[in-house]
């Protein structure tokens, strides 16, 4: 479960995101749609620990990730708005490249690819 209370960012004056509550169960599928400029790579940013929030909680099974991120890092994936993959490759062959890249090798390279969902 990964769930988010009251998340904000701001960025000197300019509030990006504001007072953000999320909760997300395990397998659920969910997009944030709007246009561009509405916070929606920031919030990925903040949930995924790569940008601190202004304000709020981030939590992964209860967890605050804000304080322990390697609990939701080690089992989370975040794809770039603008990513580099090789169009000739499929996506689970794309993901064992960049997999050895990062020096995965054998049941760690293949058991993430196995437990994705797309």
């Amino acid at each position: 479960m990964l769930e988010t209370k009251a998340l904000t960012k701001k960025f000197k004056s300019n509030e990006a995101v504001s007072n953000v509550s999320l909760y997300l169960e395990e397998g659920e599928s969910v997009g944030l749609l709007g246009p561009n400029g509405a916070g929606k790579s920031t919030t990925i940013s903040m949930m995924s620990t790569l940008l601190p929030p202004t304000s709020g909680e981030v939590r992964y099974n209860g967890v605050d990730v804000l304080d322990k991120p390697q609990e939701l890092r080690r089992v989370l994936g975040v794809v770039p708005q603008e990513i580099a993959l090789y169009e000739e490759l499929t996506a689970y062959e794309n993901m064992k490249f960049f997999g050895r890249i990062y020096g995965l090798k054998g049941a760690r390279l293949e058991k993430p690819s196995k437990k994705s969902r797309i």
